[in-house]
């Protein structure tokens, strides 16, 4: 009995490490690539400053970050999920539906809690050098809030975070066409916020792993909560018995 016992343990062990492999994954790339971001942050930036030149903030680059930037914010990314999801629904296919409503629910919960992060960390924006010292501030500094001081709100990137947050379903969903078209196009808003000098390497890296265990939390606890009304109403036939996993 011992014996069956420790056998039926371990399986269990295993089977436990085999459904929470991603984010285990995830822990150990935060684990080196956290403390790596933020030695980036001031080669990164001194790199950026001295190619941007003096007349940087008239430049074309810079309008075409401010670019990117804005079609990288929430509202453009849910115009774009709602779009796809209308047409998933219309064309009646259930999966593709799943994925775009997934997707915008993560987008939202991964700017949201990035927002409500650096409302509080009080870091301050790369592009605010050298008018006030680099660091980290908290909420509260010199006897003013810093919560809502756009100088201080750089840790992490809420950008990032939206736009990660809804590449990151569709990577997890279709490897192919997230790694090809979703992935570039998230990575892009994030280059964006270091170019322009909204954010630093290391508010860019930590919000790409805050967006990506968002991801799979809502893909895989959330999705059943959330999705099934929406999909399964209108056009859409009613779900399989045996739906087939998008993760």
């Amino acid at each position: 009995m011992p014996i069956v016992s420790l056998g039926q343990n371990s399986a269990n062990l295993l089977s436990l490490l085999a459904k929470f492999r991603f984010p285990l994954l995830l822990f150990f790339l935060a684990v080196f690539l956290i403390p790596a971001s933020f030695s980036w942050d001031t080669p990164v930036r001194d790199t950026l400053v001295a190619a941007q030149g003096s007349n940087w903030k008239k430049s074309p680059l810079r309008k075409t970050y401010e670019t990117i930037r804005k079609w990288g914010d929430w509202p453009q990314i849910m115009l774009v999920g709602a779009l796809g999801f209308l047409v998933a629904k219309w064309k009646g296919n259930r999966r593709w539906s799943r994925i775009f409503l997934t997707a915008m629910v993560a987008s939202t919960l991964a700017g949201m809690a990035a927002n409500a992060s650096r409302l509080t960390t009080g870091r301050t924006r790369p592009r605010e050098s050298p008018k006030i010292e680099q660091g980290f501030y908290g909420p509260w500094h010199e006897g003013r809030w810093l919560i809502g001081v756009p100088a201080y709100n750089s840790f992490p990137s809420g950008h990032t975070a939206t736009a990660f947050g809804f590449a990151a379903v569709i990577v997890l969903s279709s490897p192919v066409l997230g790694v090809l078209v979703a992935i570039p196009l998230a990575a892009a808003v994030a280059w964006a916020s270091i170019g322009i000098g909204a954010h630093h390497p290391s508010d860019v890296t930590v919000s790409i792993l805050l967006s990506f265990i968002v991801a799979w939390s809502v893909q895989r606890f959330g999705e059943a909560l959330v999705v099934p009304s929406f999909v399964n109403s209108g056009k859409c036939a009613p779900r399989d018995s045996n739906p087939e996993p998008i993760d």
